[in-house]
């Protein structure tokens, strides 16, 4: 009788696979942690994406320097 009341794992598929989240790592958090835990802000998601993209953050760090300090100059040698 225990076996008709558990749901059985899909055929090909292991328990816990990365396809099929436990209750406890659901992306939609419970409603009563809604109001206690705000959003995370924009730049706290950037910075976070920054991180796990380091290579192409630091290039296009790289190209926004240069391109203003190109700026910059470019100015500073047109108004002298």
């Amino acid at each position: 009788m225990s076996e008709s009341t558990q749901p059985s794992p899909s055929p090909g598929l292991p328990t816990n696979s990365p396809a099929m989240p436990n209750a406890s790592e659901s992306s939609s958090p419970p409603q009563e942690s809604n109001f206690s835990e705000p959003k995370p802000s924009y730049v706290k998601l950037a910075m976070r994406n920054m991180v796990r993209k380091r290579g192409k953050s630091l290039y296009h760090f790289a190209l926004t320097t240069i391109g203003l300090l190109a700026v910059l100059i470019g100015l500073a040698y047109l108004t002298r």
